[in-house]
């Protein structure tokens, strides 16, 4: 048995095989958020008319959106199958799985006759490709944080988890991009009969890439240690639990806020900013866009401040910067001027990622090395339904509602309190201990 410092740890990784790791995970990411985000754009500005048009534009539009939760409620079950496998067999392989089935999915989408041709199959099919879509990346969220943060040096855990979450706004820039690029060379009705098709038919290509690059990273040095040592679980997500509930629950909480936020501006908004504002839906897309390089970029400087610095003031000012431009967000909008909503998108692209680029090493340093695929998986998911799933939803029945965003407002307003409030008793509870440190075994909290 090894001491308690390299227990749970393999061999050190050499500096190009922690490089290639980190490249993969962003690569593989970048491919997977293509995918969800993609259908998220198509949600808001597509599909209401082609699989939901005997529907009013409101009830179209929530209905579309309805179906993009529906990836979001089939996160778990990707979380809880990829993570039972990659605490029981490893890393590497169950990351390829979902990488290709997202390919999968996001590509019959593209094959999937409209309402018009086949009538009620064609909502049913499109749910069913989402579900694949959403058990991929249930899959993939806690994964790749997790290869990465395992490969990374003393003194750069938060650098190198931060790597798969350049992901995120990395696939919405490509979804966005390639979007706004189809439908700029065809006529708006060709890109709303067929062209739509094209970006998803693309992830085809695009997943191949990102398989052949996964398919060359070397195996987490955490799980490497655990099967030298002959201590790898076999009731993986049930031994998570043993962490608490207190604490599990104060860490959902804290990242609840993130994801809320970002689905709200990255997917709501652009139903919301064309459908009420006037605003076009071009301008709309090169926002969010514009917005989601800020959030790229920026990602790696929040981490190198966290290894520096750590990861709570950083974490809790960032939480406290979320509600504030949430707030003054909608409002911003409402004055109808171009050039204040493009300050307000890009408020967002540089306030979210304070949080969003190191929930996911505060999630993983929930859990032991052994079980911490599940056991992040159960939160990293578990919040993205509460969080970000919901909220273009709910968002919409606010609007139809009350006929304004103020509703709006206040829903993202109260999440952002309640996260706020459990990343400030969160941190009470648990040191942060990432200052400077290599990846080592959390202190677990007993049930």
């Amino acid at each position: 048995m090894t001491d308690s410092t390299t227990r749970g740890r393999g061999a050190a990784p050499a500096p190009a095989a922690r490089s290639r790791v980190a490249l993969a995970t962003l690569a593989g990411t970048t491919l997977e958020w293509y995918d969800f985000f993609l259908y998220g754009t198509a949600a808001a500005l597509i599909f209401n008319k082609q699989f939901f048009p005997s529907l009013s534009p409101t009830a179209g539009t929530l209905a579309a959106f309805s179906t993009f939760a529906v990836g979001f409620i089939a996160r778990p079950l990707g979380g809880l199958v990829f993570g039972h496998f990659g605490d029981r067999i490893g890393r590497k392989a169950t990351l390829v799985v979902s990488l290709v089935m997202m390919g999968i999915g996001s590509t019959l989408i593209g094959l999937i006759p409209n309402y018009d041709a086949i009538g009620v199959w064609a909502p049913i099919l499109l749910v069913a490709m989402r579900v694949v879509q959403g058990i991929g990346l249930g899959g993939e969220g806690a994964g790749a944080t997790l290869m990465s943060m395992e490969h990374a040096p003393a003194g750069k855990k938060n650098l190198y988890a931060g790597f798969p979450q350049m992901g995120t706004p990395a696939g919405l820039v490509l979804a966005n991009g390639i979007f706004l690029t189809t439908s700029s060379v065809m006529s708006d009705s060709a890109f709303s009969s067929w062209g739509w098709r094209i970006p998803f038919l693309l992830s085809f290509v695009l997943v191949a890439i990102g398989l052949v690059i996964r398919l060359r990273v070397t195996e987490s040095p955490s799980f490497t240690g655990l099967v030298e040592n002959n201590e790898v679980s076999k009731f993986p997500l049930r031994e998570s639990l043993r962490v608490g509930f207190p604490r599990l629950s104060l860490t959902l909480l804290a990242v609840l806020a993130n994801s809320a936020v970002a689905y709200a501006f990255m997917v709501f908004s652009l139903s919301y900013g064309s459908q009420h504002l006037g605003f076009d839906k071009q301008f709309l897309i090169l926002c969010v866009t514009a917005a989601a390089v800020l959030w790229f970029a920026s990602i790696p400087v929040w981490t190198r401040v966290a290894d520096k610095h750590g990861r709570r003031t950083m974490f809790i000012a960032g939480s406290a910067a979320i509600l504030v431009w949430c707030i003054v967000f909608f409002p911003l909008l409402n004055t109808e001027n171009s050039v204040i909503a493009v300050v307000a998108f890009l408020g967002m692209g540089l306030i979210v990622p304070v949080t969003h680029c190191v929930q996911g090493s505060i999630i993983a340093d929930t859990f032991p090395a052994k079980v911490r695929y599940s056991g992040s998986s159960l939160i990293l998911q578990s919040g993205a339904i509460l969080g970000g799933g919901l909220a273009p939803m709910i968002a919409t029945a606010l609007l139809d509602a009350t006929g304004s965003s103020t509703g709006v407002t206040w829903y993202l307003a109260s999440v952002c309190a309640l996260s706020l409030v459990g990343a400030i008793a969160l941190f009470r509870v648990v040191p942060d201990s990432s200052r400077g440190l290599q990846h080592e075994e959390p202190a677990v909290v007993p049930a």
